[in-house]
């Protein structure tokens, strides 16, 4: 390697994020400031098998997150602290989205959640078993739960942002994600915080516990727990419309659009009953990472274990509501009405065991074996199924007060498990400047729906189409039904691949890199997939990177076989600003009757082509600057339909009539989309202030994504694709993200203190929910600061969001909206319980979060 390139690498490290870059080791702030250079970690793991390569060498951008600088930025959710320091990464809130509130879309460059593949130690982690398939970011996609890892057990977190399915295999066409455990065999922490918004709640207590402990000669073993519970928030607003019965229409014409009262409980009903923002969460988690020297190389492994408990809300379900669910009184089983509860219950767990050697002939080997399950129980409590309130007063004759104290209240609805099982065989050579990385991989994938409780899912007013009473109720808990037995699924698909990776060094200023990998797939076969990439060190402050390669993404096995139907509220096409109404919705896998009664084909593999182009400039040692373009283009891109009802086809009516359904979405290979964008990141390090130590860095991400073509299949050719994939379907692919994020972070170390001011902004996005609206650009000012005690304690304060910047208030697809009053007396006026929208918030849209913490180094 020549000197200039050793003099660039503050420039290359595209890892330089947030000022932080792996910037500073874990000695005292004292020790750090008296450095006139900070301590960089050269190495990185993701984007070439050549050992000892570094970030500034690679022909692609790769961002290398520190420990330090996860932990600035005051987050508690690895998800969360991704996306404050990396602007290509975005971590969108939704609220009552089902299993989405719980678990959170993860995207990269705009894409999909499983349109990235995430590493732990260079080891393909598992999806998580949810899929979305409500209305919000990445639906009809299933990616990998990234608040599973406790972020006190991460060393770093590498992002590879460039197309990499020919190095890594299928979902790597956004980029990678690559966590690396900690390693240390001595140093012990113990960290304790408390944090609350602003508004008094989202309470969050975070602890964690790490340690390293020697093992034997050369060996190490590094355990965390942690441990976090989160308070819900709630930024709901009023309930504005009649909850018991009709209300009449005032003829004043000075009636301001207020409607009478005619119940007189509606004065004293209380209209705060619905539960909007994050749900309650309580998370125990733990790592193990160990290696220790083995005869002629070392034996290594890992577990990750965690455990969530989380509790969101549904719809409200008003006294009026529920069709025949009415008893002899005349008033609801549930007088005043209730909100039902989504609890889950997601239990993850992965382990690897490895071992690598070094031949003699200066080969080496890499064999290992990891295992991966992610199990979300899903059950609703707080809630009824009206049908058996029918079966219970007409099928057993129980008097009014009898059904209101025996009808049951919660029922276990379902659980999902997905499982991966992964076997690595690789193999390094070099030869001169030539150098060699070759392997296989065997895969196994798994996955298994367990249906709930009968109380979940049944109908029990209903044989058949036939209503057995006087009134009908729909079958199913309220808020979040259950799935049958006859929707259980236990499936598994075996995946062999081979690959070849080289990378030759030209001369001392260019490097070429090329890669080859083919994967083959039970189910739809096989693909081969190319990359080639350079890196041109032209001058000793200016260095050229380009890369082109295909790809794939695999459909995931929740696309393949997810089904269930469930009730999903979405606007009145005939009255776009009116209130949401429930619809009936069945998703059905493609091998299901209903697909094969209309036609609906087997899925197959994304297609891709990735091109980038970057530069890198380095005016002097202390300044870096990094500007990278990239151009996405995929074809078959799979999505999940419009909810499609009987009234468009004749076969469809008749399919949806035996499965008892209203409509039905599927998974499809529906539309190609063309994705381009611009990363830029500059930096400034080592810049001495006020008799202390400054660096700065300025980053920024642009990305659009447009849907180019949209096509439905042959079996559906009477129903025009626009309907088969509705404008909806489209505009969350492609505006429902930031086209932009742009963030400015310093970070000031002075003897014992240690302060960080970030600021972030999100660009405009775009959110079409029966109208369309576009949220405005906001900026967000993190702070922390940090004093060292002594050489064990320190503290820290901070705040995200201190100036507490919510987002635009929503005008569209709201609902229970409406203005009340009695005798000329206003009782509520509201627009709608959406305040902001449930559909996408960017950075959410609970306000400003304050807390502090103390730390103790043992």
């Amino acid at each position: 390697m020549n000197t200039h390139r050793k003099s660039s690498l503050y420039l290359a490290v595209s890892a330089v994020m947030a000022g932080h870059i792996l910037s500073y080791t874990p000695t005292s702030l004292a020790q750090q400031n008296q450095s006139a250079q900070p301590t960089l970690e050269e190495v990185v793991i993701i984007g070439s098998r050549v050992k000892g390569r570094t970030a500034e060498d690679l022909p692609v951008p790769v961002d290398v997150l520190s420990s330090n600088a996860l932990e600035t930025t005051g987050h508690t959710e690895v998800g969360r602290m991704l996306q404050s320091l990396a602007p290509s990464f975005n971590f969108s809130s939704s609220s009552i989205s089902d299993g989405t509130d719980a678990l959170r879309p993860a995207t990269l460059r705009g894409l999909g959640p499983d349109q990235t593949l995430v590493l732990i130690n260079g080891k393909r982690r598992h999806q998580a078993s949810l899929i979305h398939i409500n209305t919000s970011v990445g639906r009809g996609t299933a990616g990998v739960d990234m608040n599973a890892i406790p972020a006190a057990s991460i060393e770093r977190i590498e992002v590879l942002r460039d197309g990499a399915a020919a190095q890594y295999g299928s979902d790597a066409i956004a980029g990678v994600i690559n966590i690396i455990l900690k390693n240390s065999d001595e140093a012990g922490k113990v960290s304790l915080s408390y944090g609350e918004y602003k508004e008094g709640d989202g309470e969050t207590t975070n602890l964690d516990v790490n340690k390293g402990f020697a093992i034997g000669d050369g060996g190490f073993i590094n355990a965390t727990f942690n441990f976090r519970d989160r308070g819900n928030t709630n930024r709901a607003g009023k309930q504005g419309t009649c909850v018991f019965e009709d209300c009449d229409a005032l003829s004043d014409s000075n009636g301001n659009g207020f409607l009478e009262i005619t119940d007189p409980r509606e004065i004293t009903f209380d209209r705060d009953t619905f539960r909007i923002g994050d749900a309650e969460s309580e998370q125990y988690a733990a790592t193990l990472n160990a290696a220790h020297p083995l005869g002629k190389g070392e034996v290594y492994g890992f577990i990750t274990y965690s455990s969530r408990e989380n509790e969101s809300g549904a719809f409200y379900r008003n006294p009026n509501s529920g069709s025949g669910s009415y008893l002899a009184d005349g008033n609801n089983v549930i007088p005043n009405g209730f909100l039902p509860l989504i609890e889950s219950q997601i239990d993850d767990m992965s382990y690897s065991l490895g071992y690598t050697m070094d031949f003699d002939n200066g080969m080496s080997m890499d064999i290992s074996y990891t295992d991966g399950t992610n199990e979300i129980d899903y059950s609703t409590n707080n809630s009824i199924n009206y049908s058996y309130v029918n079966f219970l007063r007409f099928g057993q004759g129980m008097s009014d007060a009898e059904i209101r104290a025996s009808i049951p209240r919660s029922a276990d609805a379902y659980g999902l498990e997905l499982g991966l099982q992964t076997i690595n065989l690789d193999f390094t050579h070099s030869l001169g400047e030539l150098s060699l990385a070759f392997g296989a991989e065997m895969r196994t994938d798994d996955y298994k729906i367990k249906p709930g409780d009968a109380y979940a899912y049944s109908d029990f007013d209903t044989s058949g189409a036939t209503s057995l009473y006087a009134q009908d109720a729909s079958g199913g808990i309220q808020g979040f039904p259950g799935i049958s037995p006859s929707s259980s699924v236990d499936e598994e698909r075996d995946v062999m691949s081979a690959y070849i990776d080289g990378e030759y060094q030209v001369n001392s200023d260019l490097i070429i890199s090329a890669a080859a990998r083919y994967d083959d797939y039970d189910g739809f076969g096989d693909t081969t997939n190319f990359k080639l990439a350079g890196n041109w060190a032209v001058t000793d402050m200016v260095s050229l990177r380009a890369a082109a390669s295909t790809g794939f993404r695999a459909p995931s096995m929740q696309q393949l076989y997810f089904n269930n139907i469930g009730t999903q509220f979405v606007s009145d096409p005939s009255n776009p600003m009116g209130p949401q109404i429930p619809v009936q919705v069945g998703t059905f896998r493609n091998d299901s009757q209903v697909a094969k009664d209309i036609g609906i084909p087997e899925l197959k593999e994304e297609e891709s082509v990735n091109t980038s182009f970057g530069i890198i400039l380095s005016p002097s040692e202390q300044i870096s600057i990094t500007i990278d373009y990239y151009s996405i283009d995929i074809e078959d891109r799979i999505v999940i339909s419009n909810q499609l009802d009987g009234s468009l086809s004749t076969d469809l009516d008749n399919a949806l009539i035996a499965a008892g359904a209203g409509s039905a979405q599927f998974f499809l290979n529906g539309a190609d989309t063309e994705t381009t964008g611009v990363d830029i990141i500059a930096t400034y390090s080592g810049w001495e202030i006020l008799s202390g130590s400054v660096d700065v860095t300025l980053a920024a991400n642009f990305t659009d994504t447009e849907v180019t073509d949209i096509y439905s299949p042959d079996s559906l050719a009477e129903i025009p694709a626009n309907v088969v994939f509705s404008d909806q379907d489209i505009s969350i692919i492609e505006e429902w993200q930031p086209k932009d994020r742009i963030s400015l972070s310093t970070l000031y170390v002075k003897n014992n203190w240690q302060v960080s001011l970030a600021f972030n902004r999100y660009g405009e996005y775009t959110v079409l929910d029966g109208e369309e609206q576009t949220y405005s650009a906001e900026i967000l000012t993190d702070l922390n600061v940090r004093y060292e005690i002594d050489e064990n304690w320190s503290v820290n304060i901070g705040g995200n969001n201190i100036f507490d910047v919510y987002p635009d208030k929503n005008e569209i697809g709201n609902s229970r909206g409406g203005a009340l009053e009695s005798g000329g007396t206003p009782i509520v006026n509201s627009p709608g319980v959406f305040t902001y929208s449930r559909r996408s918030a960017p950075f959410g849209f609970n306000g400003a979060y304050y807390y502090g913490g103390v730390s103790y180094n043992f």
